[in-house]
């Protein structure tokens, strides 16, 4: 069967990093608290009290313009719910949309307004009487309010949605996919591709579209915005926007995907048959960081696993981090998608706000390439008996220094071994700070009695066999790629080979032992037993 690295170099006919969908939230950063709701219909508005009634007038304005809209350019309207499935309690938008969209077809035209009843964030509105004055103090809660669906089909985005909230601060929520960009531009330039659901199975020119995906980012969407926001009814009125008030994008949710196209489907099995063997275990805290490029404590929010989930015959693989998923699947019987969802910036110590976009897609192509990257080496990682000796043997340099050997089954060296790994793609690399808290767990030790000067000692050890080099002027660290190699053989064969050979050679009955290995095992001792007694009895004969 074909190793991971040559199904991905010699069987892949398509590779393309592309954003995927996207959810972003539109909110007023001058209607969001109390005080700011007041200044805006007394100081902006110019009424004498901040009355609620004065919200329900803007609100029944913005339902009446949207029922207007709709009727006069002959688009569908229609509450969700008559769409609900007997014996549900939620309708799939996406599936009524999809119906709607083969009935309605064309471009740059809105499909049809759906509307839903759903909870959003507004005001509770307490009135004081004090001097004969009326005065509205405005506090956060929560109302169930109907929110407007509207769906689109953009001359350059494809398929998407806005929504809007008819209550105050008004919020809003945009659905866009960057593949429907993406084929958008292609069909402008009139260049021919062959879709795989929302991405690609073949392009004409990969090198363009690669290109085309990448110079996605927040001018594009700002554009889309602001073209549908002159187009549509909206609860603020051009006075409003024209003093400040107007809404700004948020990133809510981010999936960011690179899809590697097999020239068989056989191709795409015999890659995950050979990846979720080796890589159950990435779900784990250590791994997570590793794959996440993130530090994990005790206190670090989310569940960190790893979960193997068939959906008929195919599996895909997913691992957690906080409240985001980093998830392998076998696209459509075609291609291999890795794909990275971010649900929260703030996770990655990001701010929301749609121009971080491009650092956020930084963040979710490098998860991915990291992912794809610790599957090819854990599956083919090997030494040569040199480069074993090089590493456990103590040795000199080539300018005269001595260098101590790394006996990889000392407890502290297989510690140190495991350790480095999982500082493997740090962008600024790893300090003695970083790295000597996680030896000290591996160790089984608290980070105090695995003192400083210890840390020092070994990673001068590492720096000299090759397996970390230091930035030059810093005293951070990165691991090269012969460490990474050998800090993944030898940690593979001390956590995997030795418990079990040991416990065989000592015959621990508790410790589960394949039985073959332990009968040959025996079989050996009673061959050195026997010639050890027939050597003792020739030399007394």
């Amino acid at each position: 069967m074909p190793t991971v690295e040559q199904l991905l170099k010699d069987h892949v006919t398509l590779d393309i990093e592309c954003t995927d969908r996207m959810l972003l939230n539109g909110y007023v950063p001058t209607l969001q608290t109390g005080a700011q709701m007041v200044s805006f219909l007394i100081g902006h508005r110019a009424n004498h009290n901040a009355s609620p009634a004065l919200l329900r007038q803007i609100t029944k304005g913005f339902c009446a313009e949207v029922k207007d809209f709709a009727e006069s350019q002959q688009i569908p309207m229609f509450p969700f719910d008559q769409y609900k499935r007997k014996g549900t309690k939620k309708v799939r938008k996406d599936e009524v949309a999809a119906v709607w969209r083969k009935k309605r077809p064309g471009q740059d035209q809105v499909t049809f307004i759906g509307v839903a009843q759903e909870k959003q964030r507004s005001f509770y509105v307490r009135k004081e009487t004090a001097g004969g004055k009326m005065r509205f103090e405005y506090s956060p809660t929560t109302v169930s309010v109907n929110h407007y669906y509207f769906y689109l089909d953009d001359a350059d985005f494809g398929p998407c949605f806005i929504k809007v909230g008819t209550y105050a601060p008004f919020p809003v929520r945009v659905c866009i996919n960057g593949h429907e960009w993406a084929k958008r531009q292609l069909q402008n330039k009139g260049i021919p591709f062959q879709s795989l659901d929302n991405g690609f199975r073949s392009c004409l020119q990969p090198q363009l579209l690669q290109e085309i995906c990448d110079s996605f980012g927040p001018e594009q969407i700002q554009q889309f915005f602001l073209k549908w926001l002159q187009r549509l009814p909206w609860p603020l009125s051009s006075q409003d926007c024209a003093a400040g008030y107007t809404h700004q994008l948020s990133v809510w949710q981010l999936e960011f995907s690179r899809t590697q196209v097999f020239d068989r489907p056989v191709h795409g099995r015999q890659f995950f048959e050979n990846v979720i063997r080796e890589n159950l275990d990435l779900g784990r805290p250590e791994r997570v960081q590793l794959l996440f490029d993130r530090k994990i404590i005790r206190t670090t929010p989310g569940h960190f696993r790893t979960r193997i989930i068939t959906h008929g015959v195919l599996p895909s693989l997913h691992i957690s981090y906080k409240t985001s998923d980093l998830k392998q699947y076998f696209k459509d019987n075609w291609a291999l998608r890795t794909e990275f969802t971010i649900n929260n910036p703030t996770d990655f110590n990001v701010k929301k706000g749609v121009a971080n976009l491009p650092y956020l897609i930084r963040i979710a192509r490098n998860a991915n390439r990291r992912l794809l990257q610790v599957q090819r080496v854990s599956h083919k990682c090997v030494l040569s008996e040199a480069s074993v000796e090089r590493l456990t043997e103590p040795s000199v340099n080539d300018d005269g220094t001595r260098v101590p050997g790394l006996r990889f089954a000392n407890p502290r060296v297989a510690a140190l071994l495991a350790a480095i790994t999982l500082f493997l793609h740090l962008p600024n690399g790893f300090r003695n700070r970083d790295l000597r808290p996680q030896v000290a767990h591996l160790m089984g030790l608290q980070p105090e009695q695995y003192r400083p000067g210890q840390m020092t000692y070994d990673l001068r050890r590492l720096r000299l066999k090759g397996l970390i080099s230091r930035k030059p002027g810093t005293t951070r660290y990165r691991l090269t790629p012969y460490g990474l190699g050998a800090a993944v053989f030898l940690t593979r064969i001390h956590s995997r080979l030795f418990p079990e050979a040991f416990a065989c050679i000592g015959h621990a009955q508790s410790t589960h032992v394949p039985h073959p290995l332990r009968g040959a095992l025996d079989q050996v001792n009673a061959q050195i037993d026997r010639i050890i007694t027939e050597a003792h009895l020739t030399k007394h004969a």
